[in-house]
């Protein structure tokens, strides 16, 4: 899809505008938008309202042809719900039913024209970024894989917005083409099969990165992440034939000695559970145990596209967890790279057995802040479900205002976090009888034990862990990866970046 922002006034009247379609949103008690009055000269809008054709109900819609003194072929009625507050979610919904209806239209192009002004407590900029994401999900595939392709239709493909094209207008419509085609990156790697979807193919995703953006980027090999002493996440590695790769992608696009934000992302390109396997229904959902990693990829995609001025790293250890003669069993013991001995309880809970290596290394790079994203609990998606990513830090006021700073991006980019607590209480779980750490702590506050499992490697920078087990992919008939947090870590950095 392409877009552009166009404004309309007097002289250059919406009425007055040449599209295939031109899409206004009437309300509930049968009131009509500014745009929608606009077009309103035969009368058809209003009596459309007035018979019930159209409730004004959020995502509700009707389409009309060949009215007097409009110059659009066809003006699509949306519903936005009350006219005394327009909300998110109606607005929202009611670019989704304008996405629905433009896979079935036989025209090019169209004109949104909703009111992008008038969404209670958003900017416009909010306004532009949730109808490109809309319509953009509306037109994605996942039929990469498939010998026969899904029938596609070819429907409207150049939408102007109808907004004011002012530059923070064209800036918002710049950042959200960008941050949809890092989610559109993260969710191709994360429905790709783990056949094709392994280490390496993550590696060369990065390197491909690398040479359309001018990233650098490094892959250590298994000698190399002997040497460093990673006994951690090599133990994760065993009891596959798959080679590990320790990816490091870097785009220094701030000053030389301003301090990096680094992202560690969760590269487990397919998770059995290892020795302690996992029950077999679902099971193939576990290629998206990558998605951490498919996240870091999708959000130096956006910042690449859109050349952030700011030093940002990406460290994604990735392997496979397997099981065969050569896996590590439960009551292993394996020291890590910054030297603490780990007893492996159970080899399931291998995410965070690679990351406390991957967030020792980043230290090297005397980071501002290390965020490290993760499917890394099933007790996280128990506790916040599927609409809220889990937000983990240190409680003082360095972390507090990390966090401040993580949960208002994703507020920002509707890919929300909810901050869950840590502690020295939760640590007592995490004690073992034979080695410094268990890597586990039970049931009670799973996601909450796993992130303070993690906070012993980060003890000498600002750090923050994300758990997006609920938020990675959707299961059932909507089956697929969801892109996030993209935009939560992509606003994140363009408001660091200033």
């Amino acid at each position: 899809m392409d877009f552009s922002i166009k404004a309309y006034d007097a002289k250059n009247s919406i009425a007055a505008a040449k599209s295939g379609c031109v899409v206004v949103g009437v309300f509930e008690n049968k009131k009509l938008s500014a745009a929608a009055d606009a077009l309103d000269a035969s009368g058809a809008i209003s009596a459309a309202l007035k018979s019930g054709d159209i409730s004004g109900k959020p995502g509700s819609a009707l389409l009309l042809r060949g009215l007097d003194k409009v110059g659009a072929a066809r003006v699509l009625l949306v519903g936005l719900g009350s006219a005394d507050a327009l909300s998110e979610k109606a607005f929202t919904s009611a670019v989704q039913a304008a996405a629905k209806a433009f896979t079935t239209l036989g025209c090019n192009d169209a004109v949104l024209a909703l009111p992008f002004d008038d969404v209670k407590g958003r900017d416009t900029a909010w306004a532009i970024r949730s109808a490109v994401q809309a319509l953009r999900e509306s037109v994605f595939r996942t039929d990469g894989q498939k010998s026969k392709k899904d029938t596609s239709t070819s429907g409207v493909r150049k939408i102007t917005l109808a907004c004011a094209a002012n530059a923070a207008n064209k800036t918002a419509l710049a950042q959200a083409i960008a941050i949809v085609n890092g989610m559109e990156l993260t969710k191709e790697l994360g429905n790709l099969s783990p056949n094709v979807a392994n280490p390496t193919y993550l590696a060369n995703t990065a390197k491909k990165l690398g040479k359309d953006y001018g990233f650098s980027v490094e892959v250590l090999e298994r000698k190399q992440l002997e040497a460093l002493k990673m006994g951690s996440f090599l133990s994760v590695t065993n009891g596959s034939e798959q080679p590990p790769k320790f990816i490091v992608i870097k785009h220094m696009g701030g000053k030389p000695k301003d301090a990096p934000v680094v992202l560690v992302g969760k590269g487990i390109t397919f998770d059995t559970g290892g020795i302690s396997l996992k029950p077999g229904p679902s099971m193939d959902e576990m290629k998206y145990d990558m998605c951490g990693a498919g996240s870091v990829l999708g959000t130096f995609r956006a910042i690449g596209e859109l050349n952030l001025k700011l030093n940002v790293i990406g460290v994604i250890p990735a392997c496979e967890n397997m099981p065969s003669g050569r896996a590590t069993k439960p009551g292993d013991i394996v020291t890590a790279m910054n030297g603490l001995t780990i007893e492996i309880l159970n080899t399931d809970a291998e995410g965070r057995l690679i990351l406390c290596d991957a967030l020792t290394y980043a230290e090297r790079f005397k980071p501002a802040a290390v965020i490290d994203i993760a499917t890394l609990t099933g007790a996280c998606v128990i506790a916040l479900g599927n609409h809220n990513s889990g937000l983990f830090t240190r409680h003082d006021e360095d972390h507090d205002a990390l966090a401040d700073e993580l949960l208002a991006a994703g507020k920002q980019a509707s890919d929300t976090a909810w901050r869950m607590p840590t502690g020295e209480l939760y640590n007592e779980q995490l004690k073992s009888n034979f080695a410094d750490l268990a890597n586990i702590g039970g049931q009670p506050g799973g996601s909450i034990t796993a992130a303070c499992f993690l906070e012993n490697f980060t003890r000498s920078y600002k750090w923050a862990h994300i758990d997006i087990a609920g938020t990675a992919w959707k299961s059932g008939a909507a089956k697929g990866a969801t892109g996030r947090p993209v935009p939560l870590l992509t606003t994140f950095l363009i408001k660091r970046a200033g």
